[in-house]
């Protein structure tokens, strides 16, 4: 099994290496670097696709929802009063949660050592 110091979560919320926890695992806000500038692990495994912004989707949006029900139902502010506090509020939720479910499920690629799957007769890039 893959060696890790920390916790996949702790590596995640930092944007850390999921295999050393020390180097960065972004080379930007949300463009994953090419290798970690710690330990040297190579990047290229890394896919999480679409599993993050879906994860986003389902539980900012629930909780955004959530709370502008509550909000409008509790205290009937106006309705630019609303969208100015939770405008805002939902944009930066979302880019917090994306950035840590895109390096949780970066990380977890690498802790299972999860790959692309292969058709019957490629063979597996480790098989002669």
């Amino acid at each position: 099994m893959a060696e890790q110091t920390g916790s996949l979560w702790k590596t995640a919320l930092r944007g850390r290496c999921p295999r050393c926890g020390e180097g960065r695992l972004y080379d930007g806000f949300l463009q994953v670097a090419d290798h970690c500038d710690h330990c040297g692990l190579d990047y290229g495994f890394a896919d999480s696709g679409d599993g993050p912004a879906v994860f986003v989707i389902m539980i900012v949006g629930f909780l955004a929802t959530g709370g502008v029900l509550y909000t409008e139902f509790t205290y009937e502010p106006p309705l630019w009063l609303l969208v100015s506090i939770w405008g805002p509020l939902t944009v930066i939720l979302c880019l917090s949660f994306l950035y840590w479910l895109k390096g949780a499920l970066i990380g977890q690629q690498y802790l299972t050592k999860a790959e692309q799957g292969q058709r019957e007769g490629q063979g597996h890039k480790d098989q002669g």
